[in-house]
Protein backbone atom coordinates (compact mmCIF):
# COMPACT_ATOMS: atom_id res chain seq x y z
CA UNK A 1 0.00 0.00 0.00
CA UNK A 2 1.20 3.22 -1.03
CA UNK A 3 1.75 6.07 1.75
CA UNK A 4 -0.80 8.42 2.91
CA UNK A 5 1.94 11.54 1.37
CA UNK A 6 1.78 9.72 -2.01
CA UNK A 7 -2.37 9.06 -2.26
CA UNK A 8 -2.49 12.87 -1.97
CA UNK A 9 0.17 13.91 -4.08
CA UNK A 10 -1.65 11.73 -6.75
CA UNK A 11 -5.24 13.44 -5.54
CA UNK A 12 -3.52 16.69 -5.53
CA UNK A 13 -2.08 16.81 -9.04
CA UNK A 14 -5.56 15.09 -10.96
CA UNK A 15 -7.68 17.39 -11.71
CA UNK A 16 -11.34 15.37 -11.23
CA UNK A 17 -12.97 17.96 -13.59
CA UNK A 18 -10.56 16.79 -16.68
CA UNK A 19 -10.40 12.63 -15.29
CA UNK A 20 -14.33 12.72 -15.30
CA UNK A 21 -14.84 14.81 -18.58
CA UNK A 22 -12.84 12.42 -20.18
CA UNK A 23 -15.57 9.50 -19.62
CA UNK A 24 -19.11 11.55 -19.12
CA UNK A 25 -19.77 14.61 -20.97
CA UNK A 26 -19.90 17.84 -18.44
CA UNK A 27 -21.65 21.16 -18.69
CA UNK A 28 -21.22 24.12 -15.61
CA UNK A 29 -23.45 24.36 -13.34
CA UNK A 30 -22.84 27.14 -10.99
CA UNK A 31 -19.42 26.43 -9.38
CA UNK A 32 -19.59 22.70 -10.10
CA UNK A 33 -20.26 20.44 -13.45
CA UNK A 34 -23.61 17.96 -14.30
CA UNK A 35 -23.50 14.73 -16.10
CA UNK A 36 -25.54 11.93 -17.31
CA UNK A 37 -24.36 9.25 -14.21
CA UNK A 38 -22.25 6.47 -15.94
CA UNK A 39 -23.38 4.27 -12.87
CA UNK A 40 -27.08 3.82 -13.08
CA UNK A 41 -29.14 4.94 -16.42
CA UNK A 42 -30.97 8.48 -16.53
CA UNK A 43 -32.14 10.91 -18.68
CA UNK A 44 -31.79 14.05 -16.61
CA UNK A 45 -27.99 15.23 -15.58
CA UNK A 46 -27.52 14.70 -11.69
CA UNK A 47 -24.16 13.35 -11.55
CA UNK A 48 -22.27 16.30 -9.97
CA UNK A 49 -18.47 16.73 -10.70
CA UNK A 50 -16.69 19.45 -7.79
CA UNK A 51 -13.38 20.61 -9.17
CA UNK A 52 -12.90 23.04 -6.09
CA UNK A 53 -13.76 20.11 -4.15
CA UNK A 54 -12.36 17.10 -6.16
CA UNK A 55 -15.30 14.58 -5.70
CA UNK A 56 -18.34 13.47 -7.70
CA UNK A 57 -21.78 12.39 -6.51
CA UNK A 58 -24.81 11.20 -8.12
CA UNK A 59 -27.84 12.79 -6.94
CA UNK A 60 -29.95 9.66 -8.46
CA UNK A 61 -27.93 6.59 -6.92
CA UNK A 62 -26.12 8.07 -4.31
CA UNK A 63 -22.12 6.64 -5.66
CA UNK A 64 -19.85 9.23 -4.90
CA UNK A 65 -15.68 9.92 -4.43
CA UNK A 66 -12.90 11.03 -5.20
CA UNK A 67 -10.44 10.39 -8.60
CA UNK A 68 -9.32 6.87 -7.09
CA UNK A 69 -12.64 5.74 -6.46
CA UNK A 70 -14.18 7.17 -9.97
CA UNK A 71 -11.48 4.73 -11.84
CA UNK A 72 -12.02 2.29 -9.64
CA UNK A 73 -15.51 2.12 -10.25
CA UNK A 74 -15.78 2.80 -14.20
CA UNK A 75 -12.78 0.94 -14.91
CA UNK A 76 -13.31 -1.77 -12.71
CA UNK A 77 -9.59 -1.45 -10.78
CA UNK A 78 -8.40 -2.42 -7.82
CA UNK A 79 -7.13 0.58 -5.55
CA UNK A 80 -3.48 0.38 -6.24
CA UNK A 81 -4.38 -0.10 -10.34
CA UNK A 82 -6.34 3.37 -9.62
CA UNK A 83 -4.02 4.81 -8.11
CA UNK A 84 -1.12 3.87 -10.46
CA UNK A 85 -2.82 4.69 -13.65
CA UNK A 86 -3.77 8.22 -12.12
CA UNK A 87 0.26 8.65 -10.76
CA UNK A 88 1.26 7.79 -14.64
CA UNK A 89 -1.14 10.46 -16.57
CA UNK A 90 -0.31 12.94 -13.66
CA UNK A 91 3.53 12.27 -14.21
CA UNK A 92 3.97 11.32 -10.42
CA UNK A 93 6.65 8.90 -9.48
CA UNK A 94 5.34 6.27 -7.16
CA UNK A 95 8.07 4.80 -5.20
CA UNK A 96 8.48 0.95 -5.26
CA UNK A 97 5.87 -0.69 -3.87
CA UNK A 98 6.16 -3.06 -0.78
CA UNK A 99 3.41 -5.54 -1.06
CA UNK A 100 2.44 -8.29 1.06
CA UNK A 101 3.23 -11.58 0.89
CA UNK A 102 -0.20 -12.59 -1.12
CA UNK A 103 -0.23 -9.62 -2.79
CA UNK A 104 3.59 -10.35 -3.72
CA UNK A 105 2.63 -13.62 -4.56
CA UNK A 106 -0.94 -12.28 -6.49
CA UNK A 107 0.98 -10.38 -8.36
CA UNK A 108 3.87 -13.42 -9.82
CA UNK A 109 1.25 -15.61 -10.44
CA UNK A 110 -0.63 -13.19 -12.71
CA UNK A 111 2.76 -12.08 -14.54
CA UNK A 112 3.97 -15.80 -14.92
CA UNK A 113 0.64 -16.12 -16.60
CA UNK A 114 1.16 -13.48 -18.92
CA UNK A 115 3.94 -15.14 -19.70
CA UNK A 116 3.06 -18.60 -20.44
CA UNK A 117 0.05 -17.53 -22.86
CA UNK A 118 2.44 -15.46 -24.46
CA UNK A 119 4.33 -18.45 -24.98
CA UNK A 120 1.54 -20.57 -25.79
CA UNK A 121 -0.18 -17.91 -28.47
CA UNK A 122 3.51 -18.22 -30.42
CA UNK A 123 3.37 -22.35 -29.97
CA UNK A 124 -0.18 -22.13 -31.64
CA UNK A 125 0.79 -19.44 -33.97
CA UNK A 126 3.42 -21.94 -35.59
CA UNK A 127 1.57 -24.83 -35.41
CA UNK A 128 -0.79 -22.98 -37.70
CA UNK A 129 1.61 -22.27 -39.97
CA UNK A 130 3.32 -25.70 -40.01
CA UNK A 131 1.91 -29.13 -41.27
CA UNK A 132 0.20 -30.22 -38.02
CA UNK A 133 -1.53 -27.18 -38.62
CA UNK A 134 -2.48 -27.55 -42.45
CA UNK A 135 -6.40 -28.78 -41.30
CA UNK A 136 -6.66 -25.37 -39.41
CA UNK A 137 -5.26 -23.36 -42.13
CA UNK A 138 -7.38 -24.81 -44.71
CA UNK A 139 -10.81 -23.83 -42.42
CA UNK A 140 -9.92 -20.53 -41.61
CA UNK A 141 -8.31 -19.26 -45.29
CA UNK A 142 -10.60 -21.69 -47.47
CA UNK A 143 -13.94 -22.06 -45.62
CA UNK A 144 -14.07 -19.09 -43.69
CA UNK A 145 -12.39 -16.74 -46.24
CA UNK A 146 -9.64 -15.02 -43.75
CA UNK A 147 -6.35 -13.62 -45.53
CA UNK A 148 -2.77 -14.05 -43.92
CA UNK A 149 -2.93 -10.71 -42.85
CA UNK A 150 -6.02 -11.26 -40.68
CA UNK A 151 -4.52 -14.23 -39.25
CA UNK A 152 -1.49 -12.64 -37.75
CA UNK A 153 -3.59 -9.50 -36.98
CA UNK A 154 -5.40 -11.44 -34.50
CA UNK A 155 -2.77 -14.25 -33.45
CA UNK A 156 -4.86 -16.93 -34.14
CA UNK A 157 -2.93 -20.54 -34.15
CA UNK A 158 -3.70 -24.39 -33.92
CA UNK A 159 -3.34 -26.60 -31.84
CA UNK A 160 -2.43 -30.28 -33.09
CA UNK A 161 -3.85 -33.06 -32.55
CA UNK A 162 -0.31 -35.02 -31.15
CA UNK A 163 -0.65 -32.60 -27.94
CA UNK A 164 2.40 -32.59 -25.41
CA UNK A 165 4.14 -29.70 -27.29
CA UNK A 166 3.36 -26.94 -25.36
CA UNK A 167 3.45 -29.23 -21.98
CA UNK A 168 7.09 -30.35 -22.88
CA UNK A 169 7.99 -26.38 -23.97
CA UNK A 170 6.92 -24.55 -20.76
CA UNK A 171 8.44 -27.17 -18.68
CA UNK A 172 11.90 -26.50 -20.77
CA UNK A 173 11.06 -22.88 -19.67
CA UNK A 174 11.48 -23.78 -16.21
CA UNK A 175 7.69 -23.20 -15.10
CA UNK A 176 6.13 -25.84 -12.29
CA UNK A 177 3.34 -28.01 -12.46
CA UNK A 178 1.74 -25.27 -9.77
CA UNK A 179 1.99 -22.61 -12.06
CA UNK A 180 1.06 -24.59 -15.31
CA UNK A 181 -2.34 -25.65 -13.15
CA UNK A 182 -3.32 -22.42 -12.96
CA UNK A 183 -3.01 -21.44 -16.29
CA UNK A 184 -5.96 -23.41 -17.22
CA UNK A 185 -4.18 -24.51 -20.64
CA UNK A 186 -3.87 -28.38 -19.24
CA UNK A 187 -5.64 -30.78 -17.14
CA UNK A 188 -4.49 -32.63 -14.73
CA UNK A 189 -5.07 -36.53 -13.45
CA UNK A 190 -3.25 -39.63 -14.00
CA UNK A 191 -1.40 -38.07 -16.74
CA UNK A 192 -1.22 -34.42 -17.75
CA UNK A 193 -3.35 -33.42 -20.78
CA UNK A 194 -3.15 -29.97 -22.26
CA UNK A 195 -6.81 -28.57 -22.98
CA UNK A 196 -6.80 -27.54 -26.36
CA UNK A 197 -6.17 -29.89 -29.08
CA UNK A 198 -7.60 -30.90 -32.83
CA UNK A 199 -8.74 -27.09 -32.77
CA UNK A 200 -8.26 -23.68 -34.22
CA UNK A 201 -6.94 -21.41 -31.56
CA UNK A 202 -8.08 -17.65 -30.67
CA UNK A 203 -6.53 -16.03 -28.49
CA UNK A 204 -8.28 -13.52 -25.88
CA UNK A 205 -6.96 -10.30 -25.45
CA UNK A 206 -7.52 -7.61 -22.58
CA UNK A 207 -7.92 -4.13 -23.74
CA UNK A 208 -4.09 -3.91 -23.21
CA UNK A 209 -3.84 -6.10 -26.26
CA UNK A 210 -1.99 -8.92 -23.47
CA UNK A 211 -3.54 -12.65 -24.20
CA UNK A 212 -5.67 -13.68 -20.92
CA UNK A 213 -6.98 -16.61 -22.11
CA UNK A 214 -8.22 -18.91 -25.29
CA UNK A 215 -10.82 -19.82 -27.33
CA UNK A 216 -10.68 -23.18 -29.74
CA UNK A 217 -12.86 -24.59 -32.55
CA UNK A 218 -12.83 -28.13 -32.60
CA UNK A 219 -11.44 -29.60 -36.51
CA UNK A 220 -14.51 -32.15 -36.88
CA UNK A 221 -17.62 -33.20 -35.47
CA UNK A 222 -15.97 -33.78 -31.59
CA UNK A 223 -17.95 -32.38 -29.14
CA UNK A 224 -18.25 -29.00 -27.56
CA UNK A 225 -17.71 -27.13 -30.95
CA UNK A 226 -16.03 -24.17 -29.13
CA UNK A 227 -13.98 -24.52 -26.04
CA UNK A 228 -13.10 -21.30 -23.83
CA UNK A 229 -10.51 -21.10 -20.92
CA UNK A 230 -11.68 -21.61 -17.71
CA UNK A 231 -11.59 -18.63 -15.04
CA UNK A 232 -8.05 -17.66 -14.15
CA UNK A 233 -6.35 -14.97 -11.76
CA UNK A 234 -6.16 -13.24 -15.19
CA UNK A 235 -9.52 -14.32 -17.04
CA UNK A 236 -12.95 -13.52 -16.11
CA UNK A 237 -15.48 -14.16 -18.99
CA UNK A 238 -18.28 -11.84 -17.67
CA UNK A 239 -15.73 -8.87 -17.20
CA UNK A 240 -14.39 -9.26 -20.86
CA UNK A 241 -15.07 -8.78 -24.64
CA UNK A 242 -13.37 -10.55 -27.52
CA UNK A 243 -12.20 -8.56 -29.92
CA UNK A 244 -12.32 -4.74 -27.77
CA UNK A 245 -8.67 -4.44 -27.85
CA UNK A 246 -9.13 -3.36 -31.21
CA UNK A 247 -12.77 -1.84 -31.18
CA UNK A 248 -12.23 0.15 -28.29
CA UNK A 249 -10.26 2.55 -30.83
CA UNK A 250 -13.03 2.09 -33.79
CA UNK A 251 -13.61 5.71 -33.34
CA UNK A 252 -16.95 4.17 -35.57
CA UNK A 253 -19.97 5.88 -33.14
CA UNK A 254 -21.35 2.92 -31.76
CA UNK A 255 -20.67 -0.83 -31.03
CA UNK A 256 -21.56 -3.71 -32.44
CA UNK A 257 -22.25 -6.85 -30.20
CA UNK A 258 -22.13 -10.42 -31.57
CA UNK A 259 -22.50 -14.08 -30.72
CA UNK A 260 -18.89 -15.58 -31.69
CA UNK A 261 -15.10 -15.15 -32.41
CA UNK A 262 -15.88 -15.96 -36.21
CA UNK A 263 -18.28 -13.22 -36.81
CA UNK A 264 -15.97 -10.36 -34.90
CA UNK A 265 -13.01 -10.83 -37.29
CA UNK A 266 -15.24 -11.38 -40.49
CA UNK A 267 -16.83 -7.75 -39.82
CA UNK A 268 -13.12 -6.75 -38.63
CA UNK A 269 -11.54 -7.88 -41.86
CA UNK A 270 -14.50 -6.06 -44.05
CA UNK A 271 -14.29 -3.12 -42.22
CA UNK A 272 -16.94 -3.12 -39.24
CA UNK A 273 -13.66 -2.65 -36.37
CA UNK A 274 -16.18 -2.02 -33.45
CA UNK A 275 -17.46 -5.94 -32.94
CA UNK A 276 -17.26 -7.65 -30.23
CA UNK A 277 -18.33 -10.56 -28.50
CA UNK A 278 -19.13 -12.06 -25.48
CA UNK A 279 -16.92 -15.32 -24.30
CA UNK A 280 -18.90 -18.28 -24.61
CA UNK A 281 -21.57 -16.58 -22.03
CA UNK A 282 -24.73 -14.67 -22.48
CA UNK A 283 -24.48 -11.19 -22.44
CA UNK A 284 -23.98 -9.79 -18.45
CA UNK A 285 -24.12 -6.53 -16.51
CA UNK A 286 -20.30 -6.64 -16.57
CA UNK A 287 -20.41 -6.64 -20.40
CA UNK A 288 -22.82 -3.40 -20.56
CA UNK A 289 -21.00 -1.75 -18.25
CA UNK A 290 -17.99 -2.20 -20.09
CA UNK A 291 -19.27 -1.14 -23.56
CA UNK A 292 -20.63 1.92 -22.18
CA UNK A 293 -17.35 3.26 -21.55
CA UNK A 294 -16.55 3.29 -24.86
CA UNK A 295 -20.09 4.38 -26.63
CA UNK A 296 -23.34 5.05 -26.33
CA UNK A 297 -25.18 3.30 -29.30
CA UNK A 298 -24.96 -1.09 -29.27
CA UNK A 299 -26.04 -2.83 -32.34
CA UNK A 300 -26.88 -6.39 -31.41
CA UNK A 301 -26.35 -9.29 -34.61
CA UNK A 302 -26.60 -12.46 -32.52
CA UNK A 303 -27.65 -14.98 -34.71
CA UNK A 304 -31.39 -14.89 -36.86
CA UNK A 305 -32.30 -17.86 -35.41
CA UNK A 306 -34.53 -18.74 -32.52
CA UNK A 307 -31.58 -18.74 -29.74
CA UNK A 308 -30.33 -15.76 -31.25
CA UNK A 309 -33.29 -14.02 -30.46
CA UNK A 310 -34.03 -14.73 -26.90
CA UNK A 311 -30.26 -13.55 -26.62
CA UNK A 312 -31.31 -10.57 -28.12
CA UNK A 313 -33.98 -9.88 -25.89
CA UNK A 314 -32.27 -10.95 -22.81
CA UNK A 315 -29.19 -8.62 -23.83
CA UNK A 316 -31.58 -5.02 -24.56
CA UNK A 317 -32.34 -4.50 -20.91
CA UNK A 318 -29.10 -5.10 -19.43
CA UNK A 319 -27.92 -2.42 -22.20
CA UNK A 320 -30.74 0.11 -21.41
CA UNK A 321 -30.03 -0.44 -17.25
CA UNK A 322 -26.84 1.57 -17.90
CA UNK A 323 -28.38 3.96 -20.40
CA UNK A 324 -27.14 2.32 -23.77
CA UNK A 325 -29.27 3.15 -27.15
CA UNK A 326 -29.57 -0.27 -28.20
CA UNK A 327 -30.53 -1.19 -32.26
CA UNK A 328 -31.26 -4.50 -33.81
CA UNK A 329 -29.39 -5.21 -37.27
CA UNK A 330 -31.59 -7.52 -39.48
CA UNK A 331 -29.16 -10.48 -40.98
CA UNK A 332 -31.96 -12.75 -42.79
CA UNK A 333 -31.91 -14.54 -44.75
CA UNK A 334 -28.59 -14.60 -43.14
CA UNK A 335 -27.68 -16.67 -40.00
CA UNK A 336 -24.92 -14.35 -39.14
CA UNK A 337 -22.42 -11.93 -39.56
CA UNK A 338 -20.17 -14.12 -41.19
CA UNK A 339 -22.68 -15.50 -43.25
CA UNK A 340 -23.79 -12.21 -44.46
CA UNK A 341 -20.71 -10.96 -45.20
CA UNK A 342 -19.38 -13.78 -47.45
CA UNK A 343 -22.59 -13.33 -49.16
CA UNK A 344 -23.32 -10.16 -49.70
CA UNK A 345 -20.34 -7.99 -49.01
CA UNK A 346 -19.57 -4.98 -46.67
CA UNK A 347 -21.77 -2.87 -48.25
CA UNK A 348 -24.66 -4.56 -48.12
CA UNK A 349 -24.30 -4.81 -44.22
CA UNK A 350 -23.79 -1.09 -43.46
CA UNK A 351 -26.91 -0.74 -45.16
CA UNK A 352 -28.13 -2.94 -42.52
CA UNK A 353 -26.41 -0.87 -40.10
CA UNK A 354 -27.92 1.74 -41.25
CA UNK A 355 -31.55 0.87 -41.25
CA UNK A 356 -31.38 -1.23 -38.30
CA UNK A 357 -34.44 -1.41 -35.78
CA UNK A 358 -34.89 0.26 -32.26
CA UNK A 359 -34.84 -2.58 -29.61
CA UNK A 360 -38.11 -1.57 -28.39
CA UNK A 361 -39.68 -1.66 -31.89
CA UNK A 362 -37.80 -4.92 -32.16
CA UNK A 363 -39.67 -6.07 -29.00
CA UNK A 364 -42.77 -5.62 -30.04
CA UNK A 365 -42.53 -7.38 -33.41
CA UNK A 366 -41.69 -10.25 -31.57
CA UNK A 367 -44.66 -10.40 -29.37
CA UNK A 368 -46.18 -9.88 -32.17
CA UNK A 369 -45.45 -12.98 -33.76
CA UNK A 370 -47.36 -14.94 -30.65
CA UNK A 371 -50.29 -13.53 -31.59
CA UNK A 372 -53.13 -14.03 -34.32
CA UNK A 373 -54.32 -10.53 -35.05
CA UNK A 374 -57.25 -11.45 -37.22
CA UNK A 375 -58.76 -12.86 -33.96
CA UNK A 376 -60.13 -9.83 -31.69
CA UNK A 377 -59.80 -11.79 -28.79
CA UNK A 378 -55.82 -12.07 -29.64
CA UNK A 379 -55.55 -8.90 -31.30
CA UNK A 380 -56.59 -6.92 -27.97
CA UNK A 381 -54.48 -9.38 -25.69
CA UNK A 382 -51.83 -7.98 -28.23
CA UNK A 383 -52.38 -4.93 -27.81
CA UNK A 384 -52.58 -5.25 -24.00
CA UNK A 385 -49.06 -6.96 -23.62
CA UNK A 386 -47.81 -3.67 -25.65
CA UNK A 387 -49.75 -1.54 -23.50
CA UNK A 388 -47.66 -2.57 -20.66
CA UNK A 389 -44.69 -2.27 -22.22
CA UNK A 390 -44.80 1.30 -22.60
CA UNK A 391 -45.23 1.52 -18.58
CA UNK A 392 -41.22 1.29 -18.87
CA UNK A 393 -40.58 4.41 -19.82
CA UNK A 394 -40.85 6.84 -16.69
CA UNK A 395 -40.79 9.96 -19.00
CA UNK A 396 -43.99 11.15 -20.15
CA UNK A 397 -42.48 12.28 -23.37
CA UNK A 398 -40.67 9.98 -24.23
CA UNK A 399 -43.63 7.53 -23.52
CA UNK A 400 -45.69 8.98 -26.32
CA UNK A 401 -43.08 8.96 -29.01
CA UNK A 402 -43.23 5.52 -28.03
CA UNK A 403 -46.47 5.03 -28.60
CA UNK A 404 -46.93 6.99 -31.78
CA UNK A 405 -44.35 5.01 -33.16
CA UNK A 406 -46.06 1.66 -32.77
CA UNK A 407 -49.37 2.42 -32.97
CA UNK A 408 -48.18 3.95 -36.65
CA UNK A 409 -45.98 0.55 -37.07
CA UNK A 410 -47.90 -1.71 -36.28
CA UNK A 411 -51.34 -0.81 -37.05
CA UNK A 412 -53.11 0.20 -34.15
CA UNK A 413 -55.31 2.92 -33.20
CA UNK A 414 -53.46 5.61 -31.43
CA UNK A 415 -56.81 6.93 -29.18
CA UNK A 416 -57.48 3.75 -27.94
CA UNK A 417 -53.80 2.69 -26.86
CA UNK A 418 -53.52 6.23 -25.06
CA UNK A 419 -56.26 5.29 -23.23
CA UNK A 420 -55.32 2.05 -22.33
CA UNK A 421 -51.96 3.20 -21.40
CA UNK A 422 -53.20 5.76 -19.23
CA UNK A 423 -55.94 3.47 -17.67
CA UNK A 424 -52.59 0.96 -16.65
CA UNK A 425 -50.53 3.93 -15.24
CA UNK A 426 -53.76 4.87 -12.95
CA UNK A 427 -53.42 1.13 -11.53
CA UNK A 428 -49.62 0.96 -11.29
CA UNK A 429 -49.49 4.36 -9.53
CA UNK A 430 -47.76 6.47 -12.77
CA UNK A 431 -47.72 10.23 -11.65
CA UNK A 432 -46.51 12.97 -13.62
CA UNK A 433 -44.61 10.50 -15.98
CA UNK A 434 -42.83 8.82 -12.66
CA UNK A 435 -43.66 5.43 -12.11
CA UNK A 436 -44.05 3.72 -8.74
CA UNK A 437 -44.90 0.18 -9.14
CA UNK A 438 -43.20 -1.70 -6.72
CA UNK A 439 -43.91 -5.19 -8.15
CA UNK A 440 -41.38 -3.86 -11.23
CA UNK A 441 -37.77 -2.99 -10.52
CA UNK A 442 -37.09 0.20 -12.23
CA UNK A 443 -33.85 1.10 -14.10
CA UNK A 444 -33.42 4.25 -12.48
CA UNK A 445 -31.97 5.18 -9.53
CA UNK A 446 -32.72 2.91 -6.43
CA UNK A 447 -34.76 4.57 -3.62
CA UNK A 448 -33.14 6.32 -0.74
CA UNK A 449 -33.43 4.87 2.63
CA UNK A 450 -36.08 7.72 5.11
CA UNK A 451 -32.95 9.07 7.50
CA UNK A 452 -34.01 10.11 11.13
CA UNK A 453 -33.54 13.57 11.74
CA UNK A 454 -30.50 13.25 13.71
CA UNK A 455 -28.69 12.05 11.33
CA UNK A 456 -29.64 14.17 8.44
CA UNK A 457 -28.98 17.08 11.55
CA UNK A 458 -25.47 15.19 11.91
CA UNK A 459 -24.70 15.15 8.04
CA UNK A 460 -25.88 18.92 7.34
CA UNK A 461 -23.34 20.51 9.77
CA UNK A 462 -20.76 17.91 8.16
CA UNK A 463 -22.10 19.90 5.09
CA UNK A 464 -21.81 23.41 6.50
CA UNK A 465 -18.24 22.85 7.37
CA UNK A 466 -16.69 22.13 4.54
CA UNK A 467 -18.64 24.52 2.78
CA UNK A 468 -17.23 27.07 5.28
CA UNK A 469 -14.38 26.12 7.35
CA UNK A 470 -14.72 29.60 9.29
CA UNK A 471 -17.74 28.10 11.20
CA UNK A 472 -15.40 25.70 13.51
CA UNK A 473 -14.26 28.64 15.14
CA UNK A 474 -17.87 29.47 15.97
CA UNK A 475 -19.20 26.07 17.02
CA UNK A 476 -16.17 24.17 18.40
CA UNK A 477 -16.71 25.56 21.74
CA UNK A 478 -20.13 23.75 21.62
CA UNK A 479 -19.57 20.94 19.09
CA UNK A 480 -16.99 18.11 19.17
CA UNK A 481 -16.39 15.26 16.79
CA UNK A 482 -17.38 13.20 19.63
CA UNK A 483 -21.24 14.93 19.13
CA UNK A 484 -21.68 13.13 16.10
CA UNK A 485 -23.38 9.78 17.62
CA UNK A 486 -23.54 8.24 14.24
CA UNK A 487 -20.26 6.23 14.09
CA UNK A 488 -19.23 7.02 10.40
CA UNK A 489 -19.89 10.60 11.02
CA UNK A 490 -18.21 10.33 14.26
CA UNK A 491 -15.64 8.90 11.90
CA UNK A 492 -15.62 12.02 9.26
CA UNK A 493 -16.20 14.27 11.97
CA UNK A 494 -12.81 13.83 13.82
CA UNK A 495 -10.53 13.82 10.22
CA UNK A 496 -12.58 16.76 9.03
CA UNK A 497 -11.99 18.69 12.31
CA UNK A 498 -7.91 17.85 12.48
CA UNK A 499 -7.89 18.98 8.87
CA UNK A 500 -9.26 22.33 9.57
CA UNK A 501 -7.43 23.19 12.24
CA UNK A 502 -4.09 22.13 10.45
CA UNK A 503 -5.71 24.46 8.04
CA UNK A 504 -5.29 21.80 5.09
CA UNK A 505 -8.98 20.83 4.64
CA UNK A 506 -9.08 17.83 1.90
CA UNK A 507 -12.47 16.21 1.18
CA UNK A 508 -10.71 13.95 -1.62
CA UNK A 509 -8.64 12.42 0.70
CA UNK A 510 -11.04 11.69 3.67
CA UNK A 511 -13.41 10.49 1.43
CA UNK A 512 -10.01 7.89 -0.08
CA UNK A 513 -9.97 7.03 3.42
CA UNK A 514 -13.16 4.86 3.15
CA UNK A 515 -12.63 1.47 1.24
CA UNK A 516 -16.53 0.68 1.69
CA UNK A 517 -18.52 1.48 -1.29
CA UNK A 518 -21.70 2.64 0.26
CA UNK A 519 -19.39 4.74 3.23
CA UNK A 520 -17.62 6.91 0.49
CA UNK A 521 -21.06 7.45 -1.35
CA UNK A 522 -22.19 8.96 1.63
CA UNK A 523 -19.37 10.62 2.90
CA UNK A 524 -18.97 11.74 -1.20
CA UNK A 525 -22.39 13.00 -0.31
CA UNK A 526 -22.02 15.14 2.39
CA UNK A 527 -18.44 16.92 0.68
CA UNK A 528 -20.98 17.23 -2.47
CA UNK A 529 -24.18 19.38 -1.18
CA UNK A 530 -24.24 22.74 -1.51
CA UNK A 531 -25.83 25.45 0.78
CA UNK A 532 -28.60 27.33 -0.28
CA UNK A 533 -27.16 30.77 -1.33
CA UNK A 534 -30.68 32.44 -1.61
CA UNK A 535 -30.87 32.18 2.00
CA UNK A 536 -30.61 35.47 3.97
CA UNK A 537 -27.90 36.07 7.05
CA UNK A 538 -30.55 36.14 9.63
CA UNK A 539 -32.13 32.71 7.70
CA UNK A 540 -28.72 31.45 7.69
CA UNK A 541 -28.13 31.85 11.29
CA UNK A 542 -31.13 30.29 12.45
CA UNK A 543 -30.76 27.30 10.26
CA UNK A 544 -27.49 26.83 11.13
CA UNK A 545 -27.97 27.33 15.66
CA UNK A 546 -31.43 24.84 14.64
CA UNK A 547 -28.74 22.53 13.51
CA UNK A 548 -26.40 22.33 16.49
CA UNK A 549 -29.00 22.63 19.36
CA UNK A 550 -30.85 19.36 17.73
CA UNK A 551 -26.78 16.97 17.11
CA UNK A 552 -25.88 18.40 20.64
CA UNK A 553 -29.03 17.64 22.04
CA UNK A 554 -28.65 14.07 20.55
CA UNK A 555 -24.95 13.80 22.13
CA UNK A 556 -26.61 15.00 25.32
CA UNK A 557 -29.24 12.51 25.43
CA UNK A 558 -27.91 9.75 23.98
CA UNK A 559 -24.86 10.32 27.37
CA UNK A 560 -27.46 10.73 29.76
CA UNK A 561 -28.94 7.55 29.19
CA UNK A 562 -25.86 5.40 29.48
CA UNK A 563 -23.75 7.37 31.70
CA UNK A 564 -23.99 5.93 35.55
CA UNK A 565 -21.86 8.86 36.99
CA UNK A 566 -24.02 10.83 39.17
CA UNK A 567 -22.05 13.93 39.17
CA UNK A 568 -21.86 13.86 35.22
CA UNK A 569 -25.38 13.36 35.12
CA UNK A 570 -26.07 16.47 37.27
CA UNK A 571 -23.87 18.22 34.21
CA UNK A 572 -25.57 16.66 31.63
CA UNK A 573 -28.63 18.34 32.79
CA UNK A 574 -27.53 22.06 33.07
CA UNK A 575 -26.17 21.61 29.66
CA UNK A 576 -29.37 20.36 28.45
CA UNK A 577 -31.39 23.08 29.97
CA UNK A 578 -28.76 25.65 28.68
CA UNK A 579 -29.27 24.01 24.66
CA UNK A 580 -31.81 27.44 24.14
CA UNK A 581 -28.97 29.86 24.96
CA UNK A 582 -26.96 28.31 21.90
CA UNK A 583 -26.60 32.01 19.81
CA UNK A 584 -24.59 31.25 16.68
CA UNK A 585 -23.75 34.78 14.82
CA UNK A 586 -22.24 34.21 11.32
Amino acid sequence: MYSREVIEEVLSKTDIVDLVSSYVKLKRSGSSYMGLCPFHNEKSPSFSVSGQKQLYHCFGCGKGGNAITFVMEYENYTFLEAVEMLATKAGVALPEQKYSYEDRKDKDIKTKLLEINKIAATYYYHCLKSEQGISGLNYLSGKRGLDDKTITNYGLGFAPISSGGLYKLLKEKGYTDDILKESGLFTYDAKVHEKFWNRVIFPIMDVNNKVIGFGGRVMGDAKPKYLNSPETKLFDKSRNLYGLNVARSSRKGNMIICEGYMDVISLHQAGFTQAVASLGTALTPGHARLLKRYTDTVLITYDSDEAGTKAALRAIPLLAEVGLNTKVINMKPYKDPDEFIKALGADAFQERIDKATNSFMFEVSIVEKRYNRSDPAEETAFEKEVANMFLRFSEKLERDNYIKAVCNSFVIPLEGMQMMVANLGNKMGIVNGAKYNASEPSTSAPKKKIESGVRQAEKLLLTWLINDVSIIDKISNVIKPEDFIDPLLNSVATKLYDQIKMGNPNPALIVGDYTDESDAAIVASLFSSDLDENLSKQERERALNDIVRKVKKNSLDTEFNTVTDAIRMQEIIKEQQKLNEINIRL
